[in-house]
């Protein structure tokens, strides 16, 4: 097996003459070196060396790679070879194994596994002032066959649209995690080493692999998921040249979940990833970027599985708000738009998020959008579901938000008080009836004389309204005893007088 492994790489002919540069006579045969216990070197038996050869690369110049073996630890060449062991260990590195059968392979995944080790350790070294093409495009290549692949089908794919099950479903583990989450921290070190050259390293590093690896977002292992989100904010750093075409390329991906699937494993790592770029945004925003909110951001509060990813998108919609105060007014609209009338647990959540915006929104911004917001905020004080109505009320604990209301008290109050009044005449719910006398006590006490005008106000319309009731009542009571008494048949029409 060892010999089937490492054939695998390319030979260099055995007719090229060593090239004093190339560091030819660093060449080791893996019958005199292996692995040692804490990554180094140590004696093999000889009886190996028919089975193991020495290997170099072809795909790159001679002069660069000249037989280096890659069981060579680099502290163990000189400066002018750790170039050409480096492409050596990444090759050996393209070589895949099977990781659902632990005990298959075991002597070369450890060797793999030291191999990766010694590249991530090089890289972090800061040993290399500045990478070569040859290593990152040998690098590059390494990353595409170890990573890159195609999941799956779920067999959960149905089940990811509800906002309260999603939360609950145990994560998947994938089997070879040990193996990827070395060749991750390879790639992460990689990339956030300063001797990696952005402008040469932008040719690699390119649209092709950065779509493939936001593919990657989709794994059900969520620690893969987490690697992602810091490579990719990596990347994004690092090549200012590529940052239009992620943002273009992460917002299909959410176009994609809000209008067409509403499955996707990774929208809470992406919109983590972009609350840190929302945050670093120059002033004034962009129009580009203005749209993303309306586009994206707005319309994600639409799929059922909001739970998933609130806290990240909720993060995101308040840093343009900082940003940018007079967005505060149209993003609340926004979200009255989306607003949920039937699923509860949604409505909590909005509730929540509402209250964060809230929180920075200035006085001009409040008072266009007042009247819609408090009258959603007074069905939501009326409703059935205790949660909904409790979590409504406690948003009167906010001082900013009762400043809002002090200070537009003559057109707010009147929108309040007959919710607060059904909810202390009729609500079921012991905890919502003490909040509610306590809310409507501090209205009361913010303007005595408002407050009782208010109150006459819907006195008089709930007289009315039981009035109005009382006449449907006996209307219908006429309409019974006409059926009663003068029972139809066939297709005669009855008129019956409601005045």
């Amino acid at each position: 097996m060892w010999k089937q492994f490492l054939n695998k790489l390319p030979r260099k002919s055995s007719s090229s003459k060593p090239d004093p540069n190339s560091g030819s006579g660093l060449v080791r045969s893996v019958s005199d070196t292996s692995l040692g216990p804490n990554g180094g070197t140590a004696c093999a038996p000889r009886s190996s060396a028919s089975s193991v050869k020495r290997m170099s690369s072809a795909v790159f110049p001679s002069s660069l790679v000249a037989g280096i073996e890659p069981l060579v630890s680099f502290k163990d060449v000189p400066n002018s070879e750790k170039v050409s062991l480096f492409i050596s260990k990444v090759a050996l590195c393209c070589v895949q194994f099977d990781f659902t059968d632990p005990n298959k392979n075991s002597t070369e995944k450890d060797l793999k596994r030291q191999v990766l080790l010694d590249l991530t350790d090089f890289v972090g070294s800061g040993v290399c002032t500045r990478f070569t093409e040859s290593m990152i495009a040998a690098s590059c290549k390494m990353f595409a066959i170890n990573l890159f692949r195609v999941f799956p089908p779920s067999y959960r794919a149905g089940s990811g649209s509800s906002s309260g099950e999603a939360e609950e479903e145990e994560p998947m583990f994938d089997p070879s995690w040990p193996h990827l989450q070395l060749v991750y921290d390879f790639l992460l070190k990689f990339i956030g080493s300063q001797s990696l050259d952005a402008k040469l390293g932008k040719k690699y590093f390119d649209h092709s692999f950065i779509l493939r690896l936001l593919d990657l977002f989709e794994s059900e292992d969520p620690r893969e998921r987490d690697c992602l989100k810091t490579i990719l904010h990596k990347i994004y750093g690092k090549f200012m040249v590529h940052r239009p075409f992620i943002r273009k390329s992460v917002s299909n991906i959410f176009y994609r979940f809000v209008f067409e699937t509403e499955r996707h494993n990774g929208i809470a790592e992406l919109l983590e990833v972009f609350g840190s770029v929302v945050s670093g945004f120059a002033m004034p925003l962009k129009e580009e970027h203005k749209i993303f909110l309306w586009r994206v951001l707005i319309p994600l509060h639409k799929p059922k599985g909001l739970g998933i990813y609130l806290q990240q998108l909720t993060y995101c919609v308040s840093q343009y708000v900082e940003k940018e105060p007079k967005l505060a007014s149209s993003i609340i609209l926004g979200l009255l738009r989306y607003w949920p009338v039937t699923n509860t647990q949604k409505e909590v959540m909005f509730l929540s998020e509402m209250e964060e915006i809230l929180e920075a929104t200035n006085m001009v911004e409040f008072q266009k959008c007042m009247v819609p917001l408090f009258k959603r905020i007074a069905c939501c004080l009326n409703s059935s579901h205790f949660q909904v109505a409790e979590r409504t009320l406690f948003m009167f604990n906010n001082d900013h938000i009762i400043s809002l209301v002090a200070q537009n008290r003559q057109t707010l109050i009147p929108l309040l008080l007959p919710s607060l009044e059904r909810n202390a005449r009729d609500h079921w719910n012991q905890a919502v009836l003490n909040l509610t006398i306590n809310v409507r006590k501090m209205l009361s006490e913010m303007d005595e004389e408002l407050f009782s005008e208010c109150e006459a106000q819907f006195k008089e319309e709930e007289e009315r309204r039981t009035e109005l009731e009382e006449r449907r009542r006996l209307a219908w009571d006429r309409l019974e005893s006409a059926a009663a008494y003068q029972p139809v048949t066939g297709k005669t029409a009855v008129l019956v007088g409601l005045s």
